[in-house]
């Protein structure tokens, strides 16, 4: 009952900051104290049909402070005058822009052009989705930029890098930076287990998509986190277990013409679960 009832409160504090509720409390409610290695963020692909002062708003108010940059936020041709802006309007609302991605590549000339963004941009972390035949390519960029590439997995809806055990076969030989984003609905979604996944694979898991989902199939359809199939708190345990110390990022993807309240119910959750879990 403990358990519940701290899922249960840090799921109503975050969702009353994103809905303007409890003016007499602090906006937003403080993320319990739970001393993780592991940080929460938001992949910014969640604010597809958003600009950024809207996506930034609601990272203020659910207390996040990551976010992987899309590049409909941020485009590729970029100026360093306006890669200057973002990161000073990131900055004003205390959130870190910590990857980019995901960002499909399927000539040499588009991977370059990704390396180059991300070593502008300053972060050490892309997270990209190239063809497997390019995958050597990257491999060699990766040494000459030294940045970590976490392939993005995608489940059964397209035809390459359907789940984790897939990238790790195709990265495995390549260089130690080449990982995995985890995306653990997709994961799911294609039968496996995320938890089993994170434990084989953590040296090459370099972000984290955080999600739900109703089956594991391609059926299986994406919800708030903690209303479908995943076991959420083994899922935590096994972050701790294996010490991750990268970012795990909600990625929500259930009405995304209005995310917002299934946003902070997510959040809510996945805090709740680790406070209870602790």
């Amino acid at each position: 009952m403990k358990s519940l009832s701290g899922i249960f409160i840090c799921l109503l504090l975050v969702t009353q900051a994103v809905s303007g509720q409890n003016p007499n409390r602090p906006d937003p409610q403080p993320a319990p104290e739970t001393h993780e290695c592991f940080k929460l963020g938001i992949a910014g692909y969640t604010f597809a049909n958003f600009d950024l002062d809207k996506t930034l708003e609601t990272l203020q108010r659910t207390d996040v402070h990551y976010l992987c940059i899309k590049n409909f936020h941020l485009p590729l041709t970029s100026t360093v005058e306006q890669i200057e802006a973002f990161h000073a309007k990131l900055k004003s609302a205390d959130v870190i822009g910590y990857a980019v991605g995901p960002l499909y590549m399927k000539t040499e000339e588009e991977v370059d052009q990704v390396f180059e963004y991300a070593k502008k941009v300053g972060v050490n972390t892309i997270v990209g989705i190239p063809t497997y035949d390019l995958l050597p390519y990257v491999s060699k960029k990766v040494a000459e930029y030294d940045l970590k590439y976490a392939i993005h997995l995608h489940g059964p809806d397209i035809d390459k890098f359907p789940d984790a055990d897939d990238v790790w076969e195709n990265v495995k030989d390549l260089d130690p930076r080449m990982g995995m984003c985890l995306d653990i609905g997709h994961d799911r979604r294609n039968g496996k287990d995320p938890v089993l996944d994170l434990k084989k694979y953590h040296s090459r898991v370099f972000d984290i998509h955080l999600k739900d989902v109703t089956g594991a199939s391609k059926q299986g359809y994406s919800v708030e986190v903690g209303r479908g199939i995943l076991d959420i708190p083994a899922f935590v345990k096994m972050l701790r277990e294996v010490n991750y110390t990268g970012v795990v990022s909600l990625e929500h993807e259930r009405n995304m013409d209005n995310p917002f309240m299934g946003i902070a119910e997510s959040i809510g959750y996945f805090r709740g679960v680790i406070a209870a879990t602790l």
